[in-house]
């Protein structure tokens, strides 16, 4: 199984390509792991729905049939990070090719997408930006790595 970190965004700095480089170097040690990068469309805030929906078609036309899709959505299932462990186990159980992390675009995504979707877990109640999301979506996947590995990183 591969683990592919899927995102909608253009926004870069500095910190968060740090962050991501480091967590996806160690998630790595457990797995191969890629980034990929979505451009979403341009759009006016005033066509946020139509923005939602044609990126939701990109993500549909990227992801495979035989992949296993969690998706990061504030409305999701809340979880501590035992429990994402657990989910995380019962993904790397499944006899998908690819595991998927999705965080959407900035309007999320439409109902397709959350139908496709295996898992639906929330990162936070919070709303946060696509930099400051994948930096905690990475680190808690690297965190359930070590939970499931028995490797000391997470206190209780």
């Amino acid at each position: 199984m591969k683990i592919v970190f899927l995102h909608v965004s253009t926004a870069h700095e500095e910190w968060a390509d740090r962050a991501s480089d480091l967590y996806l170097k160690k998630i790595s040690a457990f797995m191969p792991a890629a980034d990929e990068a979505m451009k979403p469309r341009k759009a006016s805030r005033e066509d946020a729905a139509a923005k939602k929906t044609r990126e939701s078609e990109q993500i549909l036309e990227f992801l495979k049939k035989d992949d296993y899709l969690i998706l990061f959505d504030e409305r999701g299932e809340k979880l501590d990070s035992r429990g994402f462990a657990k989910k995380l186990e019962t993904a790397l159980g499944s006899s998908k090719k690819r595991l998927v992390f999705l965080i959407g675009g900035a309007y999320g995504v439409d109902e397709n997408v959350r139908r496709r979707a295996d898992r639906v877990v929330s990162l936070s109640p919070l709303v946060m930006n696509h930099l400051l999301a994948k930096t905690v979506a990475l680190e808690q996947i690297y965190r359930a790595f070590t939970i499931l590995r028995n490797i000391p990183y997470h206190n209780d």
